[in-house]
């Protein structure tokens, strides 16, 4: 009786930590696979996961289902952990062989916001003491000022004319917060040091930086690059976009990342144009390409599903205006990061570019990861604290926001 017991306990025990297991496995397929995948004409949903999934649609194995016929085609399929247990529901698009010039080399940008920038306040020393008119009338850092006494300001030049020619009367101030506009209302104070009057506000008009393109896709006439937004660098804010340009640049020298201080790349604008910043998004930069671009290098895009832990390469340029291959490693991937752009985890393992840049480097976001010859995705950020790694957002996110580009153009020029 006693070893019976102690059989069933074992047993009980046993049970417990599979159940325990088999929960923590599905948790973890749960929160790393996304919401939306694409797959080609014929093909079937497969997952490098550790966890056998069957993508499961009508009753049936989607492979057996004939929906992957025709291009165009979208549905939800479920998804079922060792076959037997359901624990998500995905949408799936049926898709042709997406191919873009995969491309590597710098660029120089520059963009101007719309409306002026807030990016920090400040006191005014007056004859009373100490002020901060802008703060004080509930003026906040990252606010975009439109307009002042109903004149549209551009550059920090406008705002400084219209607050001294206020001559110290009320001024009516538009901004933007979060998309929404507000009306604030408040006076300037004249400067015990410099004798004019001010409003306490840190302002910036424009953006300016170096960036890697990554790639052209022909069938829409876009090229894009970064993998990330354009953000202040006072506010990490995405910049509002008012006007921009990309042009051509050259990277003339290497600031090597370290840890807890990451690196840079050193470049010049050599002012080609590459066309209009048309698009700042969360995931990079997009624009309808004006200039000439080099297409010898087609290269069929992967799906998020098709990339796999193991050996790739990073197409990136650390000078001049050549880009070359460096061996890096895809450590894990995830279409459920905190941040979107944080797909793909790489570690640099090329003793040449370790050697050059010590990893990853500020500049080097937008170039392209290349795995099984086959583009996968781009470099968006370094970890600060190992600069020899970072991480990459899939290649097929950044498409995506082209499809869209392109849709919205053709429904304007129709309507």
């Amino acid at each position: 009786m006693k070893i019976m017991l102690v059989i069933s306990k074992t047993l009980f025990f046993l049970l417990m930590i599979l159940d325990i297991a088999v929960f923590a496995a599905i948790f973890y397929l749960d929160s790393t696979l996304g919401e939306e995948y694409k797959i080609k004409k014929g093909d079937v949903l497969d997952f490098d996961t550790s966890v056998p999934i069957t993508a499961v649609y009508d009753g049936v194995k989607l492979s057996q289902s004939g929906k992957t016929n025709n291009i165009g085609e979208e549905f939800d399929v479920q998804l079922k952990a060792f076959g037997i247990i359901p624990f998500s529901t995905v949408n799936v698009e049926v898709v042709d062989e997406l191919h873009v010039a995969v491309l590597g080399t710098p660029f120089g940008m520059k963009l101007y916001t719309d409306g002026v920038l807030v990016i920090d306040l400040t006191d005014v020393q007056t004859k009373s003491g100490n002020v901060s008119p802008a703060k004080k009338a509930g003026i906040k850092k990252g606010d975009y000022i439109v307009s002042i006494d109903g004149k549209n300001v551009y550059t920090n030049e406008d705002v400084s004319a219209a607050v001294e020619a206020s001559a110290g009367n009320k001024m009516n101030f538009k901004i933007k917060r979060n998309g929404v506009i507000k009306n604030i209302e408040f006076c300037a104070e004249i400067s015990e040091e410099t004798g004019s009057y001010k409003i306490g506000l840190w302002v910036r008009d424009s953006s300016a930086g170096i960036g890697t393109l990554t790639f052209y896709s022909p069938a829409t006439g876009i090229v894009c690059g970064l993998g990330h937004g354009i953000c202040d660098e006072d506010t990490d804010e995405l910049l509002e976009l008012n006007s921009g340009e990309i042009v051509t640049a050259e990277i003339i020298g290497i600031e090597k990342g370290e840890s807890g201080s990451p690196g840079q790349l050193k470049g010049k604008f050599t002012y080609k144009t590459i066309g209009a910043i048309d698009l700042n998004e969360e995931n990079g930069v997009y624009s309808f390409l004006e200039g000439d671009i080099n297409l010898s290098n087609l290269t069929e895009v992967a799906l998020k599903q098709e990339v796999e832990d193991g050996e790739a390469q990073i197409l990136c340029t650390v000078d001049g205006t050549t880009p070359e291959l460096y061996s890096c490693e895809i450590k894990k991937r995830s279409s459920s990061y905190l941040s979107p752009t944080q797909n793909i985890l790489i570690t640099v393992t090329d003793k040449e570019l370790l050697e050059k840049t010590g990893g990853i480097v500020q500049g080097m976001s937008g170039s392209p990861i290349i795995q099984n010859g086959k583009l996968v995705g781009t470099v968006t950020h370094v970890l600060i604290d190992d600069p020899t790694s970072g991480y990459g957002i899939f290649a097929e996110n950044m498409l995506s926001t082209i499809s869209e580009m392109k849709y919205e153009e053709l429904g304007s020029e129709v309507s």
